[in-house]
């Protein structure tokens, strides 16, 4: 299942698409040139019990590192995968 990723100027996602469906998703915004802030992640009932949300934290979390963000988890869902393996996280999570 391919992951991918749209950002048009200040706002993005994470996506998985099927037949033009999508299936999943993580949205995400810029709040400045360094803090990305994820707002919402929805997994279709459909992918559920795959971990198609885990993989778009870590998408999230590779593009952060990638581009020398830190992350702001707004979202609940994506604030808990990121605070349970805070370890793997503690380079992109920004400080409080």
């Amino acid at each position: 299942m391919e992951i991918k990723q749209e950002q048009n100027q200040r706002k993005g996602a994470f996506y998985v698409e099927e037949e033009g469906i999508r299936l999943a998703e993580l949205e995400y915004s810029m709040a400045n040139e360094n803090l990305l802030i994820i707002n919402h992640t929805e997994v279709d009932e459909l992918l559920k019990g795959k971990n198609i949300g885990k993989q778009l934290v870590n998408m999230a979390a590779n593009f952060a590192r990638a581009n020398h963000y830190k992350i702001f988890p707004l979202c609940p869902f994506a604030n808990a995968v990121m605070k349970k393996r805070k370890a793997a996280f503690a380079d992109v999570l920004r400080d409080n």
